[in-house]
């Protein structure tokens, strides 16, 4: 009896380890993973974070899932993903706002974006787009400063948040123009181009992706491109340059940060993943639509990004202390 309960003790041993060795030897990606946009539903980034959630979930081969958690100007669900499990089930969509601009105007911000984050990879980039309602009656840069000059204190512009991107590049232009209207934040995106539509508010320094739809359906108008070049995303567009307002240019970058402590070779597979999604054709296409296009291939590694983030943090840190904007 004593040898028959060493046996059986000794087989349940064993199936107990066997039992053990799936969950000790789990191949990543296992179950569903969380792509946390820090902006609303409906805004420019939820729109471009679903286009590659879908292409992404085809290539790792579970879903990935689009969870929105706005507010705090795009920190607050970057800070959950800083603070969450470095197990590679959840990653931040996140942008120059959330990365670089929102956390250095807070004297206290939720997170360091240098040293709170392993980075996968720049993603998408875009232009920003000068946009007002339809019966502002203006159709140049030239008229846009006169009229908004002669009425800049009966005007209103929007943006996705204090601090965000749209804010920034909005507060740079009526510094170019030398005027100061009303500064209208809104949680989104989606938000700040309906309310334009509606007519109430005049203007927003909105960002391709939010633009290109409202302009393609004759409910806005474009006025001119906030950036250096020209895009092929707005063909028929001049910047502001080329009409005449210089030192306006503006820019917008998302990429995808998972938490601090991330192994490695879970890093390397979401690199890979996003490598693969960045160079489907459908995929491509459809972010074009959306008005957005990948990052070029050279600017796409994990190296390039942990740099281009420290950059990026020091070089608005003195954009934001010369425009004297803070939060608490």
């Amino acid at each position: 009896m004593l040898q028959r309960n060493r046996i059986s003790a000794f087989f349940l041993s064993v199936a107990t380890i066997f039992a053990a060795l799936p969950a000790a030897a789990e191949t990543w990606p296992a179950r569903p993973l969380t792509m946390v946009v820090p902006f609303g539903a409906g805004s420019a980034s939820d729109t471009i974070g679903r286009v590659l959630a879908a292409r992404l979930s085809e290539v790792l081969g579970q879903p990935v899932v689009i969870e929105n958690i706005a507010g705090g100007g795009s920190m607050t669900g970057t800070a959950r993903v800083a603070k969450a499990a470095p197990d590679g089930y959840q990653f931040v969509f996140a942008s120059v706002d959330s990365m670089a601009i929102v956390p250095t105007m807070h004297k206290q911000p939720a997170y360091d974006s240098t040293t709170d984050f392993t980075p996968v990879g720049l993603v998408v980039d875009q232009p920003v787009v000068l946009i007002v309602r339809n019966d502002l009656p203006v159709s140049t840069m030239q008229e846009f400063a006169a009229y908004v000059k002669a009425n800049q204190t009966k005007m209103q512009f929007g943006s996705s948040g204090i601090g965000s991107g749209s804010h920034f590049s909005c507060a740079r232009l009526n510094a170019a123009l030398g005027v100061d209207p009303t500064h209208v934040p809104y949680r989104s995106s989606g938000q700040a181009m309906q309310d334009m539509i509606g007519g109430r508010i005049d203007y927003f320094c909105a960002l391709a992706a939010a633009a290109i739809g409202p302009m393609e359906s004759g409910q806005a108008k474009g006025i001119a491109l906030l950036t250096t070049d020209r895009s092929s995303l707005f063909p028929g567009l001049q910047t502001a340059k080329e009409q005449g307002i210089a030192d306006v240019d503006s820019y917008f970058w998302t990429a995808f940060f998972l938490p601090k402590g991330t192994p490695p070779d879970i890093v390397a597979k979401l690199h890979e993943a996003t490598a693969q999604t960045l160079t489907t054709p459908s995929t491509i296409e459809r972010l074009k639509k959306t008005g957005v296009t990948p990052v070029a291939a050279d600017k796409r590694s994990t190296d390039f990004l942990g740099k281009f983030v420290a950059d990026e943090v020091a070089q608005w840190r003195t954009a934001i202390k010369a425009s004297g904007v803070t939060m608490e």
